[in-house]
């Protein structure tokens, strides 16, 4: 599900500690776990880093682990930086748990079965060329996201989802436009935008376990 509308503008030289990861992490899931527990939605902790107050666009995205595999249980957040991260955060955590179509709302029981993964995205920027085929060799997987765009019509697949799935940049920009509710060879037609995007990466390694940095280089 995507919110707002494009910005397009200035490159974000931004960056997150690994303490600053941590701390958006587990703000994700404690303030599921505390919203399914009482109905309340967090306000911004106190001790929550001045930097985590400027806008973002940002993802949060919850799977179910399963040994050594996951599967995807709710995905939601602000493609564009319209919002503070904090508060991004706040917001897309409770939607990707409760609010995403595709899943029934988790329970209560499933957050020891479940991780979180939080991505911090960089400004939406247009993908420009003459010629569409050449759009293949303007993105990259293991860098860049995706947001498809005609008409009413509009998908968005982060950075890490090709990694996950195996693909070239040619069947990346298919399956977004598919994401998009439109054929998969329509990034080749000339009234389709593309923009890429990159993404700082955090996650649990296990359910409410160690938080780390994800690297999409050394999976790619």
């Amino acid at each position: 599900m995507l919110a707002a509308d494009p910005l397009e503008g200035k490159n974000m030289s931004f960056e997150l500690t690994q303490q600053e990861g941590e701390f958006l992490v587990k703000l994700a899931r404690h303030t599921v776990e505390n919203y399914l527990e009482t109905g309340k939605i967090n306000k911004p902790p106190k001790d929550t880093p001045q930097k985590l107050f400027e806008k973002c666009g940002v993802f949060v995205t919850i799977n179910t682990q399963h040994g050594n595999e996951r599967e995807l249980r709710g995905c939601i957040g602000y493609p564009y930086p319209t919002n503070p991260l904090v508060e991004a955060v706040i917001n897309s955590a409770i939607n990707a748990s409760t609010q995403d179509p595709r899943f029934e709302p988790i329970t209560l029981e499933e957050l020891d079965n479940v991780v979180f993964e939080v991505s911090v995205l960089t400004p939406p920027e247009q993908v420009k060329t003459s010629n569409p085929k050449e759009y293949v060799k303007s993105i990259k997987v293991g860098e860049d996201g995706l947001i498809i765009e005609r008409g009413y019509h509009k998908g968005l697949l982060l950075p890490q989802v090709p990694i996950e799935w195996g693909w070239q940049e040619e069947e990346f920009l298919c399956q977004c436009c598919m994401k998009a509710g439109l054929p998969p060879d329509s990034w080749l037609t000339k009234d389709t935008k593309i923009y890429k995007f990159r993404a700082i990466i955090f996650n649990e390694e296990s359910p409410g376990g160690p938080i780390k940095r994800l690297s999409l280089q050394k999976q790619a």
